[in-house]
């Protein structure tokens, strides 16, 4: 079906940048939408970010204006672009594909998450 491979994950100061990158792979699928979600030690797994095949995007409030995610279709990538970053945005952040397989609707993949940290 789809394998998500994540990368760009990092440590970083408070106030730096880091971009997310997130390739699908296989075949006979179709993506629907690619999203970012983060999970905190202690804490369950949220949404970042979500952008769909008709480039709708949705942003969690608390990273409203300082994360952008993209999309390029043509690789089945979707990234996460992250500046101003606070050391609240620490976390395992995952990947996550919604698609089509075969035709069939409602498939869903997630990535093995990258570390971000971000340090005070």
């Amino acid at each position: 079906q789809v394998q998500l491979v994540e990368s760009g994950g990092g440590l970083v100061q408070a106030g730096g940048s880091l971009r997310l990158s997130c390739a699908a792979s296989g075949s006979g699928f179709s993506i629907n939408a690619m999203g970012w979600y983060r999970q905190a030690p202690g804490k369950q797994r949220d949404l970042v970010a979500i952008t769909t095949s008709d480039s709708i995007t949705n942003y969690a409030d608390a990273v409203k204006g300082r994360f952008t995610i993209s999309r390029d279709n043509a690789k089945n990538t979707v990234y996460l672009q992250m500046n101003s970053l606070k050391p609240e945005d620490t976390a395992v952040y995952y990947c996550k594909a919604n698609y089509l397989y075969r035709g069939i609707p409602n498939f869903n993949a997630w990535g093995q998450g990258t570390l971000v940290t971000v340090s005070s």
